[in-house]
Order: C-alpha cells, then sequence, then structure tokens
C-alpha cells in the first residue's frame, strides 16, 4: 500500500505541473497577510430576554471571585439565587447560547426563571475564573485554617455586594443559597454565620462529614470510587481528566495494583497535597472532627429557613443533610428546618426523576420536589409569601411509591421516637425473624484477593452503573460463599420501616482487622407476570460498612483480637419503606464490597492506606446467632397505617 499510494502522488505532482506550464498565472488565494482568526469574533445571538454579566467580586483579603450574573431582561425588585461552585460558574450558567434564559440556564433553574428570579453563579477561591487558593473543602476559620478567610466569609461577602444596588439595582435585597454536592456544602457553610440578606438555603445532597458517611470515607473505610475525582478537582485549576485506570474491569485495576496508596503512586496522585493529608489522618482524629458541619450547625444553629435534601440511594452523599437536619432538630429548630428525601441518586434532583434504576416512580419526583418544595418556600422568603405549609419531612415512600408527610420523623428510633427499634435476629439454616431462635454460628472465609464486588463483573466506573448502583439486583451477591444470607418467611401481611437501621453484629474472626457490610433487602416475589424481570429481585434498601479496628472509638483504631467475639454495631442509611404480602426480608452480611471501597488487608497494619501486598490475608468470619450473643438489625418497624399529614 504505501509503494501504491507514493507512485499515486508522484503522478498527481506531474499532472499538476504540466497544468501549471499551460495556465496563465492568476493570484494567490492564500496571501501571506493577517490571520483569518480575528482579534474578536462576536457571532450574533439574537434578542435576548436576559442580560448575563460577568463580575469580579473583592472578597475582604482582595481577592477576586468570578461571578456570572444573569437577570431577566426589565427586572425590577427580583430576588436573587447564589450558587458557589467548585465547578466552572461559566458552565453552570450556560446550558445553551439560547436567548431565553429558561433555555440558557441548567434544567433546576427553570422554576427561578420562570419566577423571575435573578440567578447568580460563582466560582470558588482558586478554581476556573476566581483569583486565591484552592483547598478541597476549605475549613473554617480556625485551627484547621490560620487564613482569616473561608467560604463562610466569602459568601457573606459575596451577599454584601450582590445586595448592594449600586452593584445590582435590579435586585430586591433578598438571597436564597441552593446548590447540590459540593455546591451544597457551601450553601451550608454561609449557614455558620449568614448574612442578614441571606433569607433561605436549600443544601441538596451536601458534603457535611467525608469521615463518617459522605464521599471520602464510610465509617472508616476508603470510598476508591471517589479517588478519580481527585486528580481532575486538584490537579489543575481548571477542568482536568484523571488518569486511565487501565482495562476495562475497574475491579482488576484496583486489585491488581494493592492498596490505595499503591494506586495513588500509580497515578501521580501522591503529589496532590489534599491525598497527602488523607493518607496522615486515616482516623477520625481532630483534622475530621474539626471539618464536621453538622456539630458546627448545633452549635451554631442558623435561623435561615432552610430545606435539607438528601437522595435515599445516594451513592455519594448519604449522610449529610439527614445528619445536619437531626442534630438542629435536637437543638429545637425543626420549625424552621424541612427534611426531603426523595428516591434519587446523587444530585438527581436536579434532572429528571421519573425513575432510578429498572424502578419507576409515581410523575417527575425531582420536578415534583423543585415546584412543589423548592420554590414555595423560596417564594415565601424571597418574594414575600404565599407561605410554602412545608412539613417537618417528607420522605418518600419507596414501598407503595408515593410521598408521605410527617410533623415529626423518624417514626422509630434508639431513643426519642414515639416507637423503639425492633430488632430482627439472624436465624439458623439462614432464617430471619423476630424471635432469637437457638444459639449457634455461621463462618465464612472472606479473601481480599477475591473480594465480593459492589456490581456484577465488570466494573467500570463510567460504565453507566455508578449512579444507581445501590438499587441494583443483590443476587449477584446472594449464593458467594463470602456472603452470609438470611431470609424471612414470605410475608403474610404488610411490614412497614420508617427510620434508620442498626446494624447489631456480634462476630469474631482468626484476623487482626476487617470490614462488615451489612445489607437489608426487599426480595420481590419468584413470579410477576407484569414484568418478569423483576421476580425474585433483591432490593437494598439500606446498606453500609464499618471498619472494624474503630469498633471501640473511630479516632483510636486498634487491632481485632483474634478468635475473641467483638461487637460491631453501626448505623445504616435511612428508609422509608412497606415490604408488600408476598414479599421477603433479607439480610445480607459480607467483609469486602471493591472496589466501591478499598480492601481491608485483615492484619492489623497502623495504615490501611499504605498497606504492603504481603500484608493482605484470608480470615474466617464467625458470626454469632441466636441465644446470649444475638446478631441482629435492629429496623424501625411501625404500624402500616401510621399517621402522616395530609
Amino acid at each position: 500500500m504505501r509503494f501504491g499510494f507514493v507512485a499515486f502522488a508522484s503522478t498527481a505532482l506531474l499532472s499538476t505541473m504540466a497544468i501549471a506550464q499551460t495556465t496563465p498565472s492568476a493570484p494567490s488565494a492564500f496571501p501571506a497577510g493577517p490571520s483569518d482568526i480575528p482579534a474578536k469574533f462576536v457571532p450574533p445571538i439574537g434578542e435576548r430576554d436576559y442580560d448575563k454579566r460577568e463580575m469580579m467580586i473583592p472578597m475582604r483579603d482582595g481577592t477576586k471571585l468570578y461571578t456570572v450574573i444573569v437577570v431577566p431582561k426589565g427586572a425590577t425588585n427580583a430576588p436573587i439565587v447564589l450558587t458557589r461552585t467548585p465547578y466552572n460558574a461559566a458552565g453552570r450558567a450556560n446550558r445553551s447560547d439560547s436567548p431565553k434564559m429558561l433555555d440558557a440556564l441548567p434544567l433546576a433553574d427553570e422554576i427561578f426563571v420562570k419566577d423571575g428570579y435573578i440567578r447568580v453563579y460563582q466560582d470558588i477561591r482558586g478554581k476556573y475564573g476566581s483569583e486565591g487558593q484552592y483547598v478541597v473543602t476549605r475549613p473554617v476559620i480556625g485551627p484547621l485554617n490560620p487564613t482569616k478567610v473561608d467560604h463562610v466569609t466569602d459568601a457573606y461577602d459575596t451577599i454584601d455586594w450582590l445586595v448592594n444596588k449600586a452593584n445590582l439595582p435590579e435586585s430586591n435585597g433578598r438571597v436564597g443559597m441552593i446548590g447540590s454536592s459540593y455546591e451544597g456544602f457551601t450553601v451550608v457553610m454561609a449557614l455558620l454565620a449568614p448574612h442578614p440578606a441571606l433569607k433561605v438555603a436549600a443544601p441538596e445532597s451536601p458534603m457535611i462529614d467525608g469521615w463518617m458517611g459522605d464521599d471520602w470515607f464510610h465509617h472508616g473505610a476508603f470510598r476508591l470510587a471517589n479517588i478519580a475525582w481527585l486528580g481532575s478537582q486538584t490537579g489543575y485549576k481548571g477542568a482536568g481528566k484523571a488518569p486511565s485506570t487501565g482495562g476495562w474491569d475497574d475491579y482488576d485495576n484496583f486489585r491488581e495494583v494493592g492498596s490505595a496508596g499503591d494506586w495513588a503512586k500509580k497515578s501521580g496522585y501522591d503529589q496532590l497535597p489534599f491525598w497527602q493529608r488523607m493518607v496522615a489522618h486515616p482516623s477520625y482524629d481532630a483534622e475530621w472532627q474539626g471539618q464536621a458541619l453538622d456539630k458546627m450547625l448545633a452549635a451554631n444553629p442558623s435561623n435561615v429557613p432552610t430545606l435539607w435534601e438528601q437522595g435515599l440511594w445516594d451513592q455519594e452523599d448519604m449522610y449529610g443533610a439527614i445528619t445536619s437536619w437531626e442534630a438542629l432538630k435536637a437543638k429545637g429548630k425543626i420549625g424552621n428546618n424541612h427534611l426531603v428525601m426523595g428516591p434519587w441518586r446523587h444530585s438527581q434532583v436536579n434532572r429528571e426523576g421519573r425513575e432510578l434504576g429498572p424502578f419507576e416512580w409515581n410523575g417527575d419526583t425531582a420536578a415534583q420536589f423543585r415546584e412543589q418544595m423548592v420554590l414555595p418556600l423560596f417564594n415565601q422568603y424571597l418574594k414575600g409569601g404565599p407561605a410554602a405549609n412545608l412539613p417537618a419531612a417528607a420522605i418518600y415512600n419507596t414501598g407503595e411509591n408515593h410521598w408521605d408527610k410527617f410533623s415529626n420523623w423518624p417514626l422509630a428510633c434508639e431513643t426519642g421516637c414515639a416507637a423503639p427499634l425492633k430488632p430482627i435476629y439472624l436465624q439458623a439454616n439462614g432464617g430471619l425473624g423476630f424471635d432469637k431462635g437457638v444459639g449457634g454460628e455461621d463462618s465464612y472465609v472472606s479473601d481480599p484477593a477475591k473480594p465480593v464486588p459492589h456490581l456484577s463483573r465488570p466494573v467500570n466506573f463510567n460504565d453507566g452503573r455508578w449512579g444507581d448502583w445501590l438499587v441494583q439486583d443483590q443476587r449477584f451477591a446472594d449464593g458467594r460463599p463470602d456472603v452470609m444470607t438470611y431470609q424471612t418467611p414470605v410475608l403474610t401481611a404488610a411490614m412497614r420501616v420508617s427510620g434508620a437501621p442498626i446494624a447489631d453484629l456480634l462476630a469474631k474472626t482468626t484476623g487482626t482487622d476487617g470490614d462488615f457490610i451489612v445489607k437489608v433487602i426487599d426480595v420481590y416475589p419468584a413470579e410477576n407476570a407484569t414484568d418478569p424481570k423483576m421476580g425474585g429481585y433483591q432490593l437494598a434498601i439500606s446498606q453500609d460498612i464499618f471498619r472494624g479496628r474503630y469498633r471501640d472509638r473511630f479516632e483510636k483504631p486498634t487491632p481485632i483480637p483474634a478468635g475473641k467475639v467483638q461487637r460491631y454495631k453501626f448505623r445504616l442509611p435511612t428508609v422509608n419503606h412497606v415490604f408488600q404480602p408476598g414479599h421477603r426480608v433479607m439480610v445480607q452480611v459480607q467483609s469486602t464490597q471493591f472496589p466501591v471501597y478499598d480492601r481491608n488487608p485483615q492484619k492489623y497494619v497502623p495504615n490501611i492506606f499504605l498497606a504492603k501486598k504481603a500484608d493482605y490475608q484470608k480470615a474466617t468470619i464467625t458470626l454469632e446467632r441466636g441465644g446470649a450473643t444475638p446478631s441482629a438489625v435492629w429496623l424501625p418497624v411501625v404500624p402500616v397505617a401510621q399517621t402522616t399529614l395530609p
């Protein structure tokens, strides 16, 4: 082929020379003049129904933050909605180049556009168009932040600038803040010392405590799934790209490399300051405790009406919103704090909410949240009414497929609720029931070389399943020799659970460390004529992990004494679910869930981030059941007809 191409090229060249000798010379079509790229190209945008302004708003230390302000054409006395983001304010405020504000802004902003709001997006310090130094979830001013600025002061200074009539004459001087994930974190930070003009807030899936149950760890187990965020977010001031993990199956990619520390070294992440800080603080020490926003909110509760949102199957930040709301409720602040938990994955409230995985809900639940909860609350406090009349809590009922509204919630809990939790016990022969049953033991071998995957293999974090992995059918794990499965007989009557289950395992191991994953599962009837593929489906309604070294204290890990029964008691994510007649309740117990969580070597090492391949070893895990040492899950069981608000 190469020779043929050369011969063809030579013939073409000779032909061109012949034509040139017989054709009169003409002016060159490509003169050696100015570039074809003009100094400034401004495409026509038509008649916009909005005005977009890009401002550099000064903070108290002189740092200027890039801010996009979108004002409806002809607006007067308009309220402001502010979002502070590390994800590119210019891009967030530009869904399209449409001359219509409704189409130019994101889907979640449609409610505000239709009601005449001014919409503001701002890059936080050090990211994209803003000046200054970027610090991941920058701590508040104090022991962890010796500077005189933080997200609290930056939000205050931004709002102070926005409500100045000289800067934004179209506004009415009232501001609301909204945002999801990291953007929810910045909303919460603003609530620690709110500007007087901040009248309402909606933190959606906010990152509140990165060690206890949000992005980075769950009860001490590191979330490998979020490690790629580090490179793209902290490796670059603007947009960045995470390095390739290798082949298609991330299960193999991470397993072959070794520990999280080995992967960081391989990918170059060991150069990143935030990674270095995490490696230096693997336990719940002052570094993490000093950033727990739920504790700060409880110590200094805000009077700003706040709508806390969290998805019931949020695969990234399932901890923060419910924990913050509970902390404020304990301080008597339930009157101006509202909780909403819908059938959503992470940040799905900003998209369509008709379905999750194979499950279809009663309409677009995300639109219902925005239109029936967010907008009425914002209108009440930013436009003077009418009253939103939101309940204390609105929790989607995932077993009956509708919203439940509560004046007080949860319906059952360990202490302080109308009903106590009820233990459902692991029983002999894979049974599960409200009777302890006879004493006995069940054992399985946990092998870090063959960890239980969190999804059926191959597992790739970019294969489209990350958003709904929590609702995937658990039959891929049921039946493995390293997964213990317990289930009730077929239910003859409906059973309702409404609150947070508590895993309560009594177990021993031949190792000196180990993890425990507990899942509460709704097992569907084996036959479903309407939708055959849902026959026997195993839907996990609640699941979480606990790192055994922290069984006594989260801030001080200790080895597990080999061969001695220890107690592992930890809270599982919140549920509001009805197990229907014909279904079963199932509990699965396992010790690995990879690669969403890193592997525990099962041999105690000072720092699991730095574990070596030789440290990983098999361990036999023995669960105690019945008798004097009954392992159980404490369920928030309440009457099916429990009263809710109309």
